[in-house]
């Protein structure tokens, strides 16, 4: 990036400084800021910058005022504070290079700091602080992003909705991984799993050993540390109801998300079918012993909830109910509150998380502005469109094929089955799982930029 700036100059001294924080001084110009966009994983940029130029900036007694004579009309702010920029020098003293955590005070700095000098540098401008004459140096691609945005929004994605054939126009379904790609690129094939999941739901791994479960623990501990609940780690269990939950029967088990119990439900969820078997000597083939599998997209679902019936959406996002886990002696588990069946990201207006399994509700309240009726009504139409056969996506598990999938999107459930199955899997917080999916397809700086600011 090539740029001039003007010296500033104070009329009295002739220096290139600004004594007096009070007093307006003019900078010539701000250059035109011809900016790379900042490239993506996705090829996309990581945000849209306008170009601006014949611009000025003036001292003001607590912000810098940039003024800009061609000025974009969708420009959020023309100025910026002192406190503000103080706060988020980023120079080796400030800021850990290491651990990018802050390395001061914020509230040790006086409310009324202000620069004693400014000047102009490459690639920026140079601010010293009255008090203890510390420098900061801004880049012009930092001090141009917030002239013109709030804040960094996160990675973009675009979410393939699926229904029982998959995705529309989908040419590999369903998304699909072979286990010896991670012996071959670990990072590589972690950032194809993680994305495949991020993007539709879940993903298949095909050729996972299945004469343990060590083998399953170790790929998904490749993604992140399994997370421990009141009923363990990393689970490996037959249908014998060693803990008091219907998973661990053999009945039939409709669309759900597990863990709506917990304030922070799992993120990521995976099933390993190990071996099922008879329960006699009898030859029964996997179809004649049951237990398909059955996957609903429940974004999806509700995208389709709100265009068939937008009140019943709205329901369903406004009513906040109790949930919770209270089979096992001595084990009562609820979330820090009540939540709806639908959150929905209030900056955005777009879903957030799905939060459904009818079994684990308690009573629905009367201190919502919809009645328990109405909201009856609501999971009514809601559980209809879960059970569409264009919705539900079934198969079989077979030894060697691991399934992850995200939680928070994508609702899970069974068919009846008879014999003994043996399936092993385990819990990846949300948080956990959008780190390594983040760090497996994005450049490092780009990240933190995203997530610091």
């Amino acid at each position: 990036m090539s740029f001039k700036l003007d010296a500033l100059r104070c009329g009295r001294h002739m220096a290139n400084c600004i004594r007096t924080a009070g007093v307006r001084r003019n900078w010539g110009y701000l250059p035109r800021l011809q900016l790379r966009p900042l490239a993506i994983a996705s090829g996309m940029p990581l945000v849209s910058r306008p170009k601006l130029s014949g611009s000025s900036v003036s001292v003001l007694p607590d912000r810098l005022q940039f003024s800009y004579s061609n000025a974009d009309s969708n420009l959020k702010r023309t100025s910026l504070p002192f406190f503000w920029l103080r706060d988020n020098c980023r120079c080796s003293s400030c800021v850990n290079q290491d651990t990018r955590q802050r390395n001061f005070n914020t509230f040790d700095l006086p409310e009324d700091i202000h620069p004693s000098r400014i000047r102009p540098k490459k690639g920026g401008i140079e601010i010293q602080w009255s008090g203890d004459g510390h420098l900061s140096f801004y880049t012009l691609e930092f001090l141009e992003f917030y002239l013109n945005f709030d804040k960094r929004e996160p990675e973009p994605i675009e979410l393939e909705y699926f229904g029982a054939r998959g995705p529309q126009n989908s040419q590999n379904w369903p998304p699909t991984l072979k286990y010896d790609d991670f012996s071959a690129n670990e990072t590589k094939t972690v950032g194809r799993l993680t994305n495949f999941i991020r993007r539709n739901g879940f993903a298949f791994v095909t050729g996972v050993p299945f004469e343990s479960a060590e083998p399953t623990q170790k790929l998904l501990e490749k993604i992140a540390f399994i997370r421990q609940t009141h009923y363990g780690g990393f689970y490996d269990f037959i249908p014998d109801l060693a803990l008091a939950d219907t998973a661990y029967t053999n009945i039939a088990l409709g669309a759900h998300t597990d863990t709506t119990y917990f304030t922070d439900p799992a993120g990521l969820q995976a099933f390993h079918l190990l071996s099922h078997t008879g329960s006699s000597s009898e030859n029964d083939s996997d179809a004649n012993l049951g237990g398909r599998s059955l996957l609903v997209d429940g974004f999806y679902a509700a995208d389709i909830l709100k265009k068939e019936d937008p009140k019943a959406f709205k329901v369903l996002t406004r009513v906040k109910l109790p949930w919770h886990a209270s089979g096992n002696k001595g084990i009562t588990i609820s979330p820090d509150k009540l939540y709806p069946v639908l959150e929905v990201d209030e900056s955005t207006g777009k879903l957030h998380r799905v939060r459904w399994n009818n079994d684990d509700r308690g009573v629905v309240p009367f201190d919502s502005q919809y009645s328990p009726v109405e909201w009856y009504k609501a999971a009514r139409t809601w559980h209809d469109i879960l059970k569409r056969e264009s919705v539900e996506y079934w198969f079989q598990l077979k030894p060697g094929n691991l399934l992850v999938f995200d939680n928070w999107r994508v609702l899970h459930g069974r068919s009846a089955f008879t014999g003994v199955r043996r399936i092993c899997g385990g819990y990846i917080n949300r948080d956990d799982f959008i780190s390594r999916w983040r760090n497996t397809n994005y450049p490092r700086d780009e990240i933190l930029e995203r997530v610091i600011g």
